[in-house]
């Protein structure tokens, strides 16, 4: 659960930043949290079966 947090966190603070970074530096930086957060889902997915 604290992993979630963190996570959102860090989502915040970019999406805060987004309007200074260029989109060139941003869509990696978005795409790399998505993936994080999609692993994330997974695994406590897999995790209650």
């Amino acid at each position: 659960m604290i992993f979630l947090v963190a996570a959102l966190l860090v989502l915040g603070v970019l999406v805060g930043a987004a309007a200074h970074t260029p989109l060139p530096v941003l869509l990696p930086a978005a795409g790399a949290i998505a993936l994080w957060l999609l692993a994330f889902s997974v695994r406590e997915h897999l995790r209650e079966r």
